[in-house]
């Protein structure tokens, strides 16, 4: 029996022991559905509190079911841990850390790096090796193969190599790990073959091989693209329809009616999370190597990363027409989350509106039943109750993030001028002064 076959006999057997490097919300999920697959699952991170609150069957994730967590924990079927060296006890390991830009907008892959050699240090024959982190086209050869062939490893013979990115979005009642399709590429059949096989195991969405880590690397950015630029287009339009004095929102409504040529982008006060906002520009960093310059994708970023002065600019002129000035202003704004239903603020252009608010003197009270606290220009900001009281004080009531467990009616009836940036009133009543973005 060759090596590949024994690692395939395994992973068939549910004998292969998996490893989660990174226990972040791409990592914890994985190592979940993993364990309630039938595999014995260790996941390695760098934080002691993350790996004692696995160890204790806490939750902290919120795509993760709390008591599938606990029960997992308890049977044994996943423990965490800091300490590498245990990945000589896995067959397969999976590196889901984080792939941040750096001040100058370039890819930091400093924790691919330093996971790829930690796994090189204790890495053994017959084992897969899978990135799921996303990442410019070229990473998986370029990192990840040199680490582990540095240590004596043949690719496709000894060890096993491939890109699987990630499909997380979260807060999504529809598709999660389980039930998302999935890509996969190796840098050799081999290797497309031993790490299709482990996901099959563990997933419910198709798997969909492709040639290499480079066509699923390119792939997953690809997909961020695809947002990053329809929703800049989106937003394009709002900035002119609001001028023209048109509805952008039923502007939208309309064209969706189209059967076919059209897909429903919407704007808002700007891009967050931890893909759309990022990975565009891995591309176009990468890009310069090959002396190409991605007009299209920077231009998007332009537009996108300006709209929480957009949100700011026509807070400003909402409130000069009741003679009133930003400054000493009372703003309500109603969350800090990038997205509706979840507590992630990465990247969320709230942040950046209520930076501008404050500095230009505005009193800004921030509400968001997902996220107690959030740090904002070095300060812990505390979030507050929704109440009639504190919707009656508000100069404006500015609506930021679409969360489904706020009381809109309450919102619509208490506030005398809201600002509402994601269209979220359409179905209530609306107060005498409404503005939607």
């Amino acid at each position: 029996m060759t090596i590949h076959e024994a690692l395939l006999n395994k992973i068939d057997n549910k004998e292969a022991v998996i490893g989660v490097v990174g226990l972040g919300y791409v990592g914890l999920p994985l190592a979940v559905e993993k364990a309630k697959s039938g595999y014995k699952v260790i996941g390695f991170d760098v934080q002691d509190s993350r790996v004692q609150q696995v160890n204790d069957g806490v939750n902290y994730i919120g795509d993760v079911v709390d008591e599938e967590l606990s029960e997992i924990v308890k049977s044994g079927q996943l423990e965490a841990t800091t300490d590498y060296a245990r990945i000589t006890e896995v067959d397969a390991v999976a590196i889901c850390v984080p792939t941040p830009l750096d001040i100058y907008q370039q890819p930091d892959t400093s924790y691919v790096e330093s996971s790829a050699n930690e796994i090189a240090k204790y890495a053994h024959e017959g084992m897969l090796v899978v990135l799921e982190s996303t990442t410019y086209p070229g990473t998986t050869e370029e990192i990840v193969r040199p680490a582990l062939e540095n240590q004596g490893f043949k690719c496709g013979e000894t060890i096993f190599i491939a890109y699987s990115p990630e499909r997380v979005d979260p807060g999504n009642k529809d598709y999660n790990t389980k039930n998302t399709p999935k890509v996969v590429g190796g840098i050799t059949e081999a290797c497309t073959k031993v790490a299709a096989a482990l996901y099959r195991h563990v997933l419910e969405g198709d798997i969909h091989e492709v040639s290499s880590p480079a066509v699923a690397e390119m792939e997953k950015i690809f997909e961020n693209t695809f947002r990053h630029i329809n929703i800049a287009l989106a937003n394009e339009m709002a900035i002119l329809c609001e001028r023209m004095g048109i509805d952008v929102w039923e502007v939208i409504d309309a064209a969706k009616t189209k059967p076919y040529g059209f897909m429903a982008f919407y704007p808002g006060p700007g891009l967050g999370g931890h893909c759309i906002p990022i990975d565009p520009f891995y591309l176009t960093w990468k890009a310069r190597e090959f002396n190409y310059h991605t007009k299209l994708i920077e231009l998007a970023g332009e537009i996108n990363n300006s709209m929480p002065e957009f949100v700011v600019d026509r807070s400003m002129k909402i409130l000069n027409e009741d003679g009133k000035a930003l400054n000493g202003s009372t703003v309500v704004v109603l969350g800090v989350a990038y997205k509706k239903d979840i507590d992630d603020v990465r990247e969320s252009p709230v942040l950046k509106i209520l930076s501008l608010m404050n500095k230009a003197g505005a009193n800004t009270k921030v509400v968001d039943p997902f996220v107690p606290s959030f740090k904002l220009d070095g300060q812990i900001v505390e979030t507050i109750q929704l109440e009639k009281e504190l919707l009656q004080s508000a100069d404006l009531v500015l609506i930021t993030t679409d969360h489904t467990t706020v009381d809109y009616h309450l919102v619509a009836e208490q506030s005398p001028v809201i600002f509402d940036t994601r269209n979220v009133l359409k179905d209530v009543e609306k107060p005498n002064k409404y503005i939607k973005l």
